[in-house]
């Protein structure tokens, strides 16, 4: 059955105190810390890359960087991810037509593999051949781009179709995720669960974390139950 993470998004956090913001995630119980890149031409947006990456890195110890490219050429990038101390390298599949090549790639610099798939992509464009290759599946539940939008809740099936397909796969998803929305997200299947303003401006963001934590765990023992 896999297992609960939670992967705060540092795209709410406050950047003039990134390394600061990301060890209180970490104190507060987040495994994962999730890292957003853009690139200004896959999104209409630019937000840090691989030079600040390698300053978290650094600054703390241990870090699993889960690194979530929106970028145009996700090729191009795996080198400079994994030089500045990526963990998992998590790239679109709108961004490319040839997905396996990169992963292998992803694979060979020691990172985990993510692909994701944006709102208006079915899930059968993950095929069986690249969630095998894949160490992880994310579901956007809003537009890549920028922080703060609303829950795209007709993006929680594609969770359940690939949950139903791969049942030890994880299955991240990120936008507007909190304490709101994560029922519906965890009763689909999703054990990686993202979310920004719903931890970073939370008073007690570690109540936040156990809260995603706990109903992502029973959710899952009781998909769990039901397969058995």
């Amino acid at each position: 059955m896999p297992r609960a993470i939670i992967s705060p998004s540092v795209l709410a956090s406050d950047f003039g105190q990134l390394t600061a913001e990301c060890k209180r995630m970490i104190k507060g119980g987040a495994e994962w810390l999730h890292m957003d890149v853009m690139d200004g031409h896959f999104v209409p947006n630019i937000t840090m890359g691989a030079p600040v990456l390698s300053c978290v890195s650094k600054s703390v110890p241990g870090i699993f960087m889960d690194c979530h490219m929106m970028v145009a050429q996700p090729e191009k990038w795996v080198d400079d991810i994994a030089d500045a101390g990526g963990s998992l390298y998590c790239f679109h599949l709108e961004a490319t037509s040839d997905p396996l090549p990169i992963i292998d790639h992803i694979h060979q610099r020691k990172m985990k593999a993510g692909v994701a798939i944006s709102p208006d992509t079915p899930s059968t464009a993950v095929t069986d051949e690249i969630a095998e290759a894949a160490d992880m599946l994310l579901v956007m539940t809003v537009y890549p781009g920028r922080g703060g939008q609303k829950f795209l809740e007709r993006c929680v099936p594609k969770v359940a179709e690939l949950r139903a397909r791969f049942p030890d796969k994880d299955i991240e998803v990120d936008g507007g995720v909190g304490p709101k929305t994560i029922d519906v997200c965890a009763n689909a299947g999703s054990n990686v669960i993202v979310a920004g303003t719903a931890i970073f401006n939370a008073p007690q963001p570690e109540q936040v974390i156990s809260l995603l934590k706990t109903t992502v765990d029973t959710a899952q023992a009781k998909l769990a139950a039901k397969r058995a």
